[in-house]
């Protein structure tokens, strides 16, 4: 008899593909059958996102996009789960009766026995109290050679424009053993790159008994065989001990690369946020890092417009763009959030002021990066390759180590022969704003996850467009 097709649509950050793959192994392990084309499903789930007013209206339109595929018969139940969910369900309930269930974050795991279950409730929130364990069946969505790994869920901090404890509750660590088994599962199926994430990555194993914490998890995470890259994401700057940073200088498994969310500069403006800290630390810690992880590439998120930001408030985060001048640097525009306290502040910007701080910002950083990128030019650099570039066929498309998927740019090859999966060495040879583009010289065949047809002859060298 044949399976029951299930599409599942994604929205968000990473840790929300990690929620979609815990589904995505459920449903699995079930007997349901994976597709990747929402038209041929019978099953259609919709992982949403919450975090602010513009995610909200994507994951609406979403649901409502996949909802038509019921009305054409091919669907037979819409599924929407997720933050948005966790946040509004009884009003989601309201206004869309054509999703047939609704499951927070706390619910992942029983996605299977609700869509098999007739009787099964409308709304299934419970407390977001869900933890996956290496024991938990997970799909890989990504490439197999790289894949997140979820090291906590939940947050204890209180920050004022931020509604995720609410969504995910207080935070809970995953112990060491249970990450490094996950780890070694992950790299049996051939993963080579792992992605640390977390709501807060500093504070892992805060809550767990005997003091571990994020320097006594990397290294048991860097002896796992098949391992060659581990990065980390999401890396909350209030706790960031000296024992971190010699694990990350000196663990050649670590790559160079940090995710730390700031925020901002202006000390009013951060202690209007609960930030915890002042700009005199933020300032020291981003010396220290630099000093002691020689070549280290930060990446940084910023808020513009919170309430009550005025022009010296914004001309002091400009200044400290100019001053830090981070490889990787991403905006958002203050979103008031219903629950939180930053929506009720007085002194709301108004929105034309907050588009014009974001994109002046946002040029001073493509300013930025384009002087990082061309300073790469004829550097030396480990690639791994993700297969043909989306653009056209002569090239292949990878990352560098200080590239993170999905959000950082993109190294082109346009000379030479490599497999996806592989990591080789590439010399480079242009930039862009964002990405490079270079040609191989070194290669270890026997890391070749599997093999590719190389480019076309002719294919190298023909003075393609790079996309910045």
């Amino acid at each position: 008899m044949a399976r029951t097709r299930v599409y599942l649509h994604t929205l968000g950050c990473p840790k929300n593909r990690v929620d979609s793959e815990v589904m995505l192994g459920a449903l699995a392990e079930a007997g349901y059958r994976l597709v990747q084309d929402p038209a041929k499903a019978e099953i259609v789930v919709v992982n949403t996102c919450g975090f602010i007013e513009s995610a909200k209206e994507e994951s609406i339109d979403a649901i409502l996009e996949l909802a038509e595929l019921k009305r054409a018969g091919t669907c037979k139940k819409l599924v929407v789960t997720g933050c948005l969910v966790q946040r509004h369900a009884d009003e989601l309930a309201r206004e869309l009766p054509e999703v047939d269930h609704f499951l927070g974050t706390g619910a992942y795991q029983d996605v299977a026995r609700i869509v098999s279950d007739a009787q099964a409730k409308r709304l299934v929130v419970p407390d977001p109290d869900f933890v996956h364990s290496a024991a938990t069946p997970r799909v890989n969505s990504l490439p197999s050679h790289t894949a997140y790994l979820k090291i906590s869920e939940g947050c204890d901090n209180a920050c004022a424009f931020c509604v995720i404890p609410m969504l995910r509750g207080p935070q809970r660590s995953r112990p060491v053993d249970d990450l490094v088994a996950e780890a070694a599962a992950l790299a049996a199926q051939g993963t080579v790159e792992l992605s640390l994430v977390a709501q807060d990555l500093t504070a892992y194993g805060q809550d767990l008994p005997g003091k571990v914490r994020l320097h006594h998890l990397l290294p048991e995470l860097a002896k796992v065989d098949g391992i060659r890259w581990i990065r980390l994401h999401y890396a909350y700057p209030r706790d960031v001990p000296d024992a971190l940073v010699d694990v990350i200088a000196g663990e050649p498994k670590i790559v160079k690369y940090l995710d730390m969310p700031l925020q901002h500069s202006s000390d009013r403006l951060l202690r209007a946020m609960r930030r915890g800290r002042d700009s005199v630390f933020l300032r020291a810690l981003l010396a220290r890092l630099r000093a002691r992880i020689p070549g280290i590439a930060l990446r940084t998120s910023l808020i513009v417009g919170l309430p009550g930001e005025t022009e010296e408030d914004f001309e002091d985060l400009v200044r400290f763009v100019e001053e830090e001048r981070f490889e990787r640097l991403g905006v958002f525009e203050f979103s008031p959030e219903e629950g939180t306290l930053a929506a009720e502040m007085p002194g709301q910007v108004p929105d034309a002021v907050k588009r014009a701080r974001f994109e002046r910002l946002m040029e001073l950083q493509q300013g930025i990066s384009r002087e990082h990128q061309r300073a790469m030019i004829g550097r030396r650099l480990e690639v791994l390759v993700e297969g043909r570039a989306e653009e056209t066929e002569h090239l292949l498309a990878g990352r560098h180590a200080q590239q993170a998927p999905e959000i950082d740019g993109i190294t082109y090859v346009n000379d030479g022969v490599a497999y996806p999966g592989e990591i080789v060495t590439l010399e480079v040879t242009d930039a862009a704003e964002y990405d490079l583009v270079g040609r191989v010289v070194a290669r270890d065949p026997a890391r070749a996850a599997r093999k590719l047809p190389a480019p076309r002859p002719g294919g190298k060298r023909r003075g393609l467009p790079v996309v910045g």
